[in-house]
């Protein structure tokens, strides 16, 4: 196993209270967790022996509760107290699916808790090395940070040797790809809602890839749901190819695969080695009731049975596996 070298920072601006109602004997059974993608990101993190550092904001009720949530999940918190309220929803898992009762938006932040999460944020990721940017759940009109804000952190960031990853969609992205990060992780539904893809085939989401990796990113990483992640490392495409498991609730998969890079990369891996536990970390993630959760043992298990295997674009590739060996020397599975 490998011992831990850095730490990771995760900038979550303003995490979420989550109610999960599921039936135990019958009965009601009500879950109260801290959540939100931050949240789950830097869960999994944690769940890796990684140690990771949360950079956010707690105001309101629900930001009282999620302070002393948060303190029990193995995360240290760097908060800025605000009065903006965070976010929350309600959802009914009691029949086997979510289904949503209620949702609260978070408020945006004033220009002075702004400033100070901002430093906070850039002081605490110089120090770690590794730093993550997450969203919010909140809504274009409404948003808690302004999406140049992803730009000025990725830019200070990565001008001052730390290593950014970035997951996220839409105006954010746009803004964090000007700062240039290191690594760029997004789903494929994502680069089709903002126009990024033409459509969802091999070449399509490559183009897409190799338009993002012009930005200065050496690693595009895109999830596609049951499908291996296509992968573009330093201009090389790849597909990541992973054991398939059972899910049990597919939400949160693509956070944990995030999660996990960022903390192959602290822990000193190299990008493949990083890659493969991202992926694993992915797959175990859905076989769990919990958002960015997994067992540390379990997911470096089944990192030794992840392959990439190289893409030849120079003819079609339909992203089944084969049954020859991987670019990397270890057979698909």
């Amino acid at each position: 196993m490998n011992e831990p070298k850095g730490h990771v920072v995760v900038f979550a601006p303003s995490p979420q209270l989550t109610v999960t109602v599921e039936e135990l004997h019958g009965t009601p059974d009500l879950h109260l967790h801290p959540g939100g993608q931050g949240v789950w990101q830097a869960r999994m993190i944690a769940a890796l022996g990684t140690r990771v550092v949360l950079c956010c904001c707690f105001g309101g009720e629900t930001g009282e509760v999620l302070r002393h949530l948060v303190g029990g999940e193995g995360i240290e918190v760097r908060e800025r107290p605000v009065a903006a309220r965070n976010g929350g929803y309600v959802h009914d898992r009691r029949d086997g699916q979510r289904e949503e009762i209620a949702e609260m938006l978070p408020d945006a932040l004033t220009r002075h808790e702004l400033d100070d999460l901002y430093e906070l944020t850039l002081l605490s990721a110089l120090e770690a090395g590794v730093a993550v940017l997450s969203g919010a759940s909140d809504e274009p009109n409404r948003q808690v940070v302004p999406a140049s804000m992803y730009e000025r952190l990725t830019k200070d960031l990565t001008s001052n040797g730390c290593k950014v990853v970035v997951d996220l969609s839409a105006d954010r992205l746009a803004a964090a790809l000007e700062g240039g990060p290191t690594v760029v992780k997004v789903s494929h539904e994502e680069l089709l809602s903002d126009g990024r893809a033409s459509d969802d085939s091999v070449p399509a989401l490559l183009k897409a890839a190799r338009d993002i990796a012009a930005k200065g990113v050496h690693l595009v990483v895109i999830s596609r749901a049951a499908e291996p992640a296509l992968v573009l490392l330093d201009g090389e495409a790849f597909l990541l190819d992973a054991p398939s498991l059972e899910p049990v609730d597919s939400r949160g998969g693509g956070d944990s695969m995030t999660a996990a890079l960022a903390a192959g990369l602290a822990q000193g891996m190299d990008q493949t080695e990083a890659l493969r536990l991202g992926a694993a970390a992915g797959v175990i993630n859905v076989t769990r009731h919990g958002l960015g959760t997994g067992g540390d043992q379990a997911v470096r298990t089944l990192s030794e049975r992840v392959s990439l295997r190289r893409i030849d674009t120079e003819k079609p590739d339909t992203g089944k596996p084969d049954t020859g060996k991987s670019d990397t020397g270890n057979e698909d599975g």
